[in-house]
C-alpha cells in the first residue's frame, strides 16, 4: 500500500499553508488527509475485501468532513477556494 512520502508531504505543507512548519493548519491537514484518502480509494480498488483499510478510509473522510465544517464556520472564503484547488463535491 502506498504511503505518504516525507518529500510530497512538505510538498503539500508548503502549497497550502504559510510556512513548511505550519502542519495545524486545518487546510494542510485537509490538503494531506485528501491525498491519504484518494491513496487507500486506489488501494481499495484492487484489494476489495480489505476492510481494515477501508475503516481507516471511513475514518479519514470524517475526519475530512469536520475540518471542512469547522473551516466554514471561521474562514468561509478560504473553505470555497480549498474546495475548488483540491477538487472536492460539497
Amino acid at each position: 500500500m502506498p504511503t505518504l512520502t516525507k518529500e510530497k508531504a512538505t510538498e503539500i505543507v508548503t502549497g497550502f499553508g504559510k510556512n513548511e512548519k505550519d502542519t495545524g493548519n486545518p487546510r494542510v491537514q485537509i490538503a494531506l488527509l485528501t491525498h491519504r484518502i484518494a491513496e487507500i480509494t486506489e488501494h481499495l480498488k484492487v484489494h476489495k475485501m480489505d476492510k481494515h483499510s477501508r475503516r481507516g478510509l471511513t475514518t479519514m473522510v470524517a475526519q475530512r468532513r469536520r475540518l471542512l465544517n469547522y473551516l466554514t464556520k471561521t474562514d468561509i472564503e478560504g473553505y470555497r477556494a480549498l474546495i475548488k484547488q483540491l477538487d472536492l463535491r460539497r
